[in-house]
């Protein structure tokens, strides 16, 4: 059997592992545009900030490749794939314009690509993304010199950005669309106790504005807002969030919509072939629709089944949900399934704030279970809340009962249903 993986993330490592448990003689290949062996992703905004240094990203030591016996082909980002005679192409070495490679089963982990920014000037010296191994180190590289950052977007990525740029003592302005940041994980109130917790450390946030241009001679020097101003900067980061990698996934073969389309077995349309990891889109399971969870407990999941499949024993994924732990300064941040439903649904929302206590809580309900969470500070509760929400488990005590810090867990599942 010839296992062909795309990617060298989370996804395809723990993939790879899976099918190497089942089947020892397979042949496995695995295709990254990254030469970095596989690394924690996450931990990049680590190193930012200077928390961890930049040699504990790696995720398995340098012998991963020979000891489960797989051909890596590093350096080269997958350009096609050609389903009906089972190859997926790659740039060529030296005159060859690309190169086929063969497989029977094939699992496309590519994970996502930043989303760029359309603006003059993105090509000067000094403006990263942060995304790679490589984008982390550049900016490593630029943090002796930078005095002034500015950081592009106001969620995760932007937000991790500017978080590591200011613990590194460098002045930070942050441009964001909507009025706080982390827009798309917790609502007004907990954005505003965000940014609120930012400013107090320095944070210049500017709301509704667009970079037009940067300006510099051959390092950034400036960037030109679409409200006419002028922000000096010797260095910034582009954080508007990633898209799935897909370019080279032929749409006629296989189903994509917000990522390729995949079973509970994480098989896409086409026999034979498999997805996960941010490329990958199957139920979210508060949701209850199909999403892309680009997060990495589940590309772990995700990885650690479709290799299973793959190699012949037949598992099932029961869905993600997304949830994301934050620490800014003197916040614990805690979000978990739908945090901010539309108007038109039949949720129930419950709050809490307590600005004594510096602290907030919010409940999404859909019918008797729990749908969604945020909580800043106390969160010690956060787990067991998520667990409610995975196992979509009826609640059995009064909703408001659940913002208390210290709630009877036991009492959840007992009793008549109050949500």
């Amino acid at each position: 059997m010839k296992y062909l993986i795309i990617g060298n993330g989370v996804a395809s490592t723990c993939a790879a592992e899976a099918i190497r448990q089942l089947d020892p003689e397979g042949a496995i290949t695995m295709v990254a545009d990254e030469a970095f062996p596989p690394y924690c992703r996450p931990m990049i905004s680590m190193v930012l900030e200077g928390a961890v240094p930049p040699d504990r990203l790696p995720i398995r030591d340098k012998n991963f490749y020979d000891n489960l016996k797989i051909t890596p082909v590093l350096g080269k980002r997958a350009t096609g794939i050609d389903v009906k005679n089972r190859r997926v192409f790659v740039p060529g070495n030296g005159d060859s314009a690309q190169t086929a490679i063969e497989f029977d089963k094939l699992l496309i982990a590519s994970g996502a690509d930043p989303r760029p920014v359309r603006a003059e000037g993105t090509g000067l010296k000094n403006i990263f993304y942060m995304r790679t191994e490589q984008h982390v180190r550049g900016m490593l590289a630029a943090l002796p010199s930078a005095r002034n950052a500015l950081v592009l977007g106001g969620g995760l990525v932007g937000f991790k950005a500017a978080y590591g740029l200011l613990r590194r003592g460098i002045r930070v302005t942050l441009l964001i669309r909507s009025g706080y940041p982390l827009a798309m994980q917790v609502d007004e109130t907990a954005g505003k106790m965000i940014l609120d917790e930012l400013i107090r450390h320095g944070l210049d946030v500017r709301v509704g504005a667009e970079v037009r241009a940067f300006g510099g001679n051959g390092t950034v020097q400036s960037a030109h807002l679409s409200d006419g101003t002028e922000i000096p900067c010797d260095m910034a980061v582009i954080g508007k969030g990633v898209l799935p990698a897909l370019s080279f996934v032929p749409r006629d073969d296989i189903d994509t919509d917000l990522g390729i389309m995949v079973d509970e077995h994480m098989e896409t349309r086409a026999p034979g072939i498999f997805a996960a990891g941010d490329v990958a889109e199957f139920i979210d399971i508060a949701r209850q629709t199909r999403w892309v969870n680009a997060i990495w407990p589940e590309a772990v999941a995700q990885g650690r089944i479709a290799g299973m499949n793959m190699a012949g024993r037949p598992v099932a994924y029961r869905g993600s949900l997304s949830r994301n732990v934050i620490r800014i300064f003197g916040l614990d941040i805690m979000t978990g399934g739908i945090v901010n439903p539309p108007e038109n649904t039949s949720c129930r929302v419950i709050r809490r704030i307590s600005p004594a206590q510096n602290t907030y809580r919010k409940l999404v309900f859909h019918g008797e279970t729990l749908a969604g969470m945020a909580m800043i500070n106390n969160i010690d509760q956060g787990g067991v809340l998520l667990s409610l929400i995975q196992n979509k488990t009826p609640i059995r005590i009064p909703g408001e009962a659940l913002l208390e810090p210290s709630f009877n867990a036991r009492q959840v599942m007992g009793g008549p249903v109050f949500a």
